[in-house]
């Protein structure tokens, strides 16, 4: 769709229509294009990142082509700031339906013994506690407001299996899988679903500077994917839209791999 087309929420097609939904790590990558096709498809959104630069810029474009979109300066590691996303969400438009925990970051490569405290501690902040931080906003906000909500985690192949320079990160992506699994118990009686989305090999600056450390490391992941490339940011995004949508009803504790057939 172009900007001369802009998106009706009323469109009783749209797959999010007249949600409102939460998106953390949403200034780039999988999260800005998330933040575009969920607009696209009828939610009001809510976006969440450090770059405030980024994040004002985006949400002007949603709004230009029709789109009801806010955002707030948010670091997932700070309790107050995950708070004051969640807060802005249900004071603007009344109530939470959804979110999406996308924020995340990489350890930079490096076999275990060779990763840092701090990077470690970091990973470990941003990584893990920062989706647990989002999901107990998120689920108290629905809890409050009476909403039969859904919240969508990113995790990451590096969640369900482990490779080289990735032990902490890959750590704190099985941990999210553990979140999300024991949520969808917490949970589903009260009507909550919680899934996982696992993405592998994705055109965002995670592979970029990934291929910046490693110049051949895409071609070394497309040759271990049956689809032989990677994804884009929109096609990862399109998986969570569907689980946050009332099309995956019945969908919750799962945890989708969305990764060109690598871990098949």
């Amino acid at each position: 769709m172009t900007r001369s087309e802009p998106s009706d929420p009323r469109d009783p097609g749209r797959l999010l229509r007249d949600k409102v939904i939460v998106i953390t790590g949403a200034s780039s990558g999988i999260g800005a294009d998330a933040a575009r096709l969920f607009s696209r498809e009828g939610a009001a959104v809510v976006l969440g990142a450090r770059s405030v630069e980024r994040l004002e810029a985006l949400s002007a474009d949603l709004e230009a082509a029709g789109g009801l979109a806010s955002f707030v300066e948010c670091d997932v590691s700070r309790a107050s700031d995950v708070q004051r996303l969640v807060d802005t969400a249900v004071e603007r438009h009344g109530r939470l339906d959804g979110a999406f925990n996308n924020a995340g970051m990489s350890q930079g490569g490096g076999a275990l013994a060779d990763v840092s405290e701090e990077t470690f501690d970091r990973l470990v902040a941003v990584n893990l506690k920062g989706v647990w931080l989002g999901m107990r906003a998120e689920i108290r906000a629905m809890l409050t407001g009476g909403t039969a909500g859904a919240i969508v985690n990113n995790s990451s192949v590096g969640g369900v299996r482990g490779g080289g320079g990735l032990s902490c990160y890959s750590a704190t992506k099985h941990a999210v899988i553990g979140l999300t699994r024991s949520a969808a118990h917490d949970y589903g009686r009260r009507g909550l679903r919680i899934n996982a989305i696992a993405p592998g090999t994705t055109d965002t600056p995670m592979i970029a500077a990934w291929k910046r450390r490693e110049p051949d490391v895409r071609e070394r992941l497309d040759a271990m994917t049956p689809l032989g490339r990677g994804g884009h940011p929109a096609e990862v995004a399109e998986a969570a839209a569907w689980l946050l949508s009332d099309r995956a009803s019945y969908v919750s504790g799962a945890v989708l791999t969305v990764d060109g057939g690598m871990t098949a």
